[in-house]
Formats: C-alpha cells, structure tokens, sequence
C-alpha cells in the first residue's frame, strides 16, 4: 500500500546502491516505522553530500530499511546514487 506522511526523516550511514538501513529520526521527525509501516511503499528522496535522488520504496521492519524501487530523478541521471557516509533519508512527493 502507498502510503503519505509528512515529517518523516532520518539518517542512514549505508554505502553502496542497495537499500538503505535507517539509524533513527532526527529530532521533532517521525521515523519510517512509525509513519510509513513495514512493507508499505512511500515516495522517498536522499540527500548524499551533492548527490541526490528522489524515488519510491517499500519499508521492511527487518533491519529497519528502506528498499529504492523505483527511481524518478537523481543526480546521476535519473539512476540509483552511490551513497558513502552519511545520507539524509525523507519523505517527500515527486
């Protein structure tokens, strides 16, 4: 099921171009689990140093991740980022 929440952001310190496991939300934010629920799809952008990407995923309780299904746009023309260090992961409509 799609689901829409506002404030929902964390941070994720996930490397590479695979789903992305979340470390928590940031103050006065919800978290994934709380606003989007396990196996359900949310539009989703991350924010990587300059690199970016805006897409949808589905949330998995187990291991607390983020899956990057589908991706609309992004800084790497239009494909999956690289991610390194740490990311700002958020809700947000495409």
């Amino acid at each position: 099921m799609l689901i829409l929440s506002d404030r929902i952001k964390e941070t994720s310190t996930t490397s590479g171009y695979g789903s992305v496991t979340l470390n928590g939300p940031f103050g006065g934010f919800q978290s994934f689990s709380n606003g989007i629920g396990n196996n359900n799809t949310t539009y989703y952008a991350i924010e990587n140093e300059t690199r970016w990407e805006v897409g949808i995923g589905t949330y998995s309780s187990a291991g607390n991740s983020l899956s990057r299904d589908t991706v609309f746009a992004s800084s790497n023309g239009g494909n999956k980022i690289n991610l390194a260090g740490v990311s700002t992961v958020f809700c947000t409509y495409p």
